[in-house]
């Protein structure tokens, strides 16, 4: 078993007065690395950077859980190759894009990190983007929607391992189109991941014919719901698309339901729904939501395996964010132990060779967009009579194809592609 420790805070880390801490684990004789391959890596060890929001409106989703998923992928590869030292270590970006930018700052240039993961706040996102891309390190993203991260934005060393806004909500916003719902209005989170989602959703709705009549954006944490929702009531359109996540949309379908609006003719649709959302605000209030998600714990054997070590450790079942770290975190580890260097150019050229192959995702591969390319699957809360296991809130719609979900790359924005003529 690995084992881990919680390192001193630094001096830095108390001037921001928030949760960061290391946990460092030990693994035992290498097996797919050489002997003495280990002066091939840094330091002797690859350490890997968890950054997100720890205790905020987006920490149930990822926080404290996605580090609990990279412990359980560095456990797992513990067993297929013993011998390498793995740091962890967890820090609190406190939704704040320069905040999460010095962080990882420090950590490249100072703390000898290698990768960086989850993020999981668009904003946040796009500052660490350029800092990764200027310093050659690897950030593997999860819950970060904005297109822009692979598109306008892109960097080889920024790899998407879970959605961006346009698989979450191309699939869905032509189904429901498709079945007479033609006109949406947008209750959206105000910064980079909501924008770019109602942006993108606009974009999709134009090209089937259907109307958007508006859009309402509130700040990150906004408490009170109750004009954005009148708003929407107000523009009568058949669809109330909420493009926020975290304890933002629990509030507001608490709100919606609280004003009656769900007896109305109109639709609520969560374009982003995570498994703890429906957990926060009851299968009462989110009964009947649709959302798109890549990932859900009770689809197969391996994944309810997963799962159930999972919540011996943390007390709720893994959203997707957190099946997609231990994955990121995993395929990492195995792309560096079969390159033997942490090194970012050789680590990276094996993991656009070498398929990911465990319960997130099989056979999926990084196309040249750096996109981990994988199904994607329409799901709908249950009745609460239909509630049987705790946590197991989904009924599957639909399977939505890898080949489906995913903006062609001849309509990408990423620079590099074009200079490449992809």
């Amino acid at each position: 078993m690995a084992s881990c420790r919680i390192g001193e805070l630094r001096s830095w880390q108390r001037r921001l007065g928030r949760l960061s801490f290391v946990l460092t684990v030990a693994l035992g004789p290498v097996a797919l690395i050489a002997p003495g391959a280990a002066a091939e890596f840094s330091g002797g060890v690859v350490r890997i950077g968890i950054v997100n929001d720890q205790a905020g409106p987006l920490s149930d989703l990822a926080g404290p859980g996605s580090v609990v998923a990279a412990k359980l992928a560095v456990e797992d590869f513990q067993k297929v190759a013993p011998g390498l030292k793995v740091d962890i270590v967890v820090a609190d970006h406190q939704n704040k894009p320069d905040i999460g930018a010095q962080i990882v700052r420090k950590w490249f240039d100072v703390d000898g990190v290698d990768m960086v993961a989850d993020v999981g706040n668009s904003a946040v996102a796009l500052a660490i983007q350029s800092i990764a891309r200027d310093k050659n390190k690897p950030v593997i993203y999860s819950a970060v929607g904005t297109t822009d991260i692979g598109g306008k934005q892109c960097s080889r060393t920024g790899l998407m391992w879970l959605h961006d806004n346009y698989n979450l909500v191309a699939g869905s916003v032509r189904r429901l189109v498709s079945q007479g719902n033609d006109s949406w209005f947008f209750i959206a989170a105000d910064y980079a991941f909501g924008r770019n989602m109602v942006e993108v959703s606009q974009r999709v709705l134009a090209a089937t014919g259907a109307k958007s009549l508006g859009a309402v954006f509130h700040p990150l944490g906004n408490a009170d719901y109750s004009s954005f929702l009148l708003q929407a009531q107000a523009s009568k359109a058949k669809v109330v698309a909420f493009a926020n996540a975290g304890e933002q949309l629990v509030t507001s379908m608490k709100q919606w339901n609280e004003f009656g609006m769900n007896a109305g003719a109109q639709k609520p649709v969560a374009e982003l729904m995570f498994l703890t959302d429906v957990h926060a605000m009851g299968v009462e209030t989110a009964k009947g939501l649709t959302t798109v998600t890549a990932w859900y714990w009770n689809l197969s054997e391996e994944t309810r395996a997963f799962a159930e070590r999972f919540f011996r450790l943390h007390k709720a079942m893994p959203t997707a964010p957190q099946a997609a770290v231990y994955s990121a975190v995993l395929q990492y580890l195995k792309a560096a132990a079969a390159a033997g260097t942490d090194e970012t150019n050789a680590v990276l050229e094996k993991m656009h060779a070498m398929p990911v192959d465990d319960f997130y995702a099989r056979g999926a591969r990084l196309r040249a967009d750096n996109k981990l390319v994988h199904d994607f699957y329409l799901v709908e809360v249950k009745q609460p009579a239909e509630v049987k296991t705790p946590w197991d809130y989904y009924k599957v719609v639909e399977k939505i194809p890898a080949e489906d979900a995913y903006l062609p790359l001849s309509q990408s924005e990423c620079p590099s592609l074009k200079a490449s003529g992809n």
